[in-house]
């Protein structure tokens, strides 16, 4: 799944999918879960790459894979929520925890609430944070990129 056509889709769904006039209030609650769906594969593939190779020639395409989908949505927020942990990675990586958070709370709202109702503005605004945090993540320094990809992904053991 390639994040760019993620944000790409959702910037569609967000100026109503080709339709003339207002976008429809399923377009853009389908645009902030796409946009959600963006930084989350960001942070499988991320995984995925670093851990096992980002190149098919130099993984194992089943290892790959099973990192990738070994990414869970809640253990993923709950990581990024530990202010502890959080503020020991680069400032690019925080602000990506913090949005993957409060993108994911909007993403539930928007599925699941059945009164709701999203502006254009709004939407298109939080589809271009996206890209920008997802664009900030990309360039922090792949140690640091590392080191988040496997604390969203293992359980931290206290023993």
């Amino acid at each position: 799944m390639n994040p760019q056509d993620l944000i790409s889709g959702a910037r569609l769904l967000a100026h109503g999918n080709g339709r003339r006039g207002r976008p429809r209030q399923a377009d853009l609650c389908r645009a902030i879960s796409t946009a959600y769906y963006a930084l989350f594969h960001t942070l499988a593939r991320c995984g995925a790459d670093l851990l096992v190779g980002s190149t098919r020639s130099s993984r194992s395409q089943p290892a790959w894979e099973q990192t990738y989908r070994a990414l869970e949505h809640g253990h993923a927020a709950n990581q990024c929520r530990n202010a502890t942990v959080m503020a020991r990675f680069p400032g690019a990586v925080q602000e990506f925890g913090e949005w993957f958070v409060g993108l994911q709370g909007q993403r539930h709202y928007a599925d699941y609430a059945p009164t709701t109702a999203f502006t254009r503005t709004d939407i298109v605004h939080m589809v271009d944070m996206t890209e920008s945090v997802i664009a900030q993540f990309n360039a922090v320094p792949t140690r640091d990129r590392r080191a988040f990809a496997i604390y969203a992904l293992l359980r931290l053991r206290r023993d």
